[in-house]
């Protein structure tokens, strides 16, 4: 009996320094770390721990230190992101960062039988070193395309035959084996984030940074060309509205043959052109 009250007080300090670690840490994230090894794992906690805290505990306690915590609005959100087996992530790092760090950390590996996809698994068209045989039947059963080219067994288009959150049964998993596609991740596998009242998932994480920074480029350009447009002055299109001007100014004073000291060439090209127009026209 004083064994099982001990392991309740073990519990229950657990589940304080939990919650304490949450209200002093502004970032708190969610990871699975199911089948990822432990000497892996050891490896990442050290790696990280001058910006990381991590922590792994049962479900059911870390559900209730988010329950303790009074102070932060919507942290009750990362209940729903327990999955596998969690660990608890602390750190002043900004979310988008902090997935960053443990994407890079990732490795692939291939898929077992009874695990989950981690996202939708794509096997793409083209061709494979198969020769004809039953594994066409074995594709087909997955809604992927088969050909014969050369020879050899082709995919004919793109297809998924498991959906993210889907069990990858123990033929599918040969056959994804097989075909070369390595879809598990071993590493870190982020849920969920906290900061400041949201709950940021991995699908807002994973920004792409040079299609975002070739969107904010375009959008800068964007907008110059329409301040240009609609002759809005500002410090960055002085300078492109005197080039307008000045071109607009010499075209006017071209057409309507206004004599200036910068156009007179022009002028004088102009009427030499419509001189010769007349020209040809009387057969002169």
């Amino acid at each position: 009996m004083e064994y099982k009250a001990q392991v309740s007080d073990q519990k229950k300090n657990l589940v304080k320094e939990l919650a304490d670690l949450m209200e002093l840490y502004p970032v708190v994230g969610i990871v699975d770390v199911e089948g990822l090894p432990a000497p892996q794992f050891q490896t990442m906690r050290a790696k990280l721990h001058d910006s990381v805290i991590i922590k792994m505990s049962k479900k059911r306690l870390i559900s209730l230190a988010i329950g303790m915590v009074k102070n932060k609005k919507g942290l009750e959100g990362l209940k729903d992101r327990l999955r596998g087996m969690p660990a608890i992530i602390f750190t002043k790092e900004n979310p988008f960062k902090l997935f960053k760090v443990l994407e890079q950390n990732k490795s692939k590996a291939p898929a077992k039988p009874g695990q989950i996809a981690p996202n939708d698994i794509v096997v793409k068209a083209g061709p494979t070193p198969f020769a004809p045989g039953p594994i066409i039947g074995q594709l087909g059963q997955y809604k992927i395309k088969a050909g014969i080219e050369a020879g050899k067994i082709i995919i004919k288009e793109n297809a998924i035959p498991v959906r993210e959150g889907q069990v990858i049964n123990e033929e599918l998993a040969g056959l994804l084996t097989r075909l070369g596609i390595t879809p598990m991740e071993i590493g870190l596998n982020l849920t969920g984030v906290y900061e400041e009242g949201s709950i940021f998932d991995k699908k807002i994480l994973a920004i792409d940074e040079q299609e975002y920074i070739d969107n904010m480029s375009n959008c800068a350009r964007w907008a110059l060309n329409l301040a240009v447009f609609s002759a809005y002055a500002s410090k960055d299109t002085a300078e492109a509205l005197l080039q307008k001007a000045f071109r607009e100014a010499r075209n006017l004073s071209v057409n309507e043959a206004i004599p200036a000291s910068d156009i007179i060439d022009m002028l004088l090209a102009k009427a030499n052109m419509e001189m010769l127009a007349v020209k040809a026209q009387a057969g002169v």
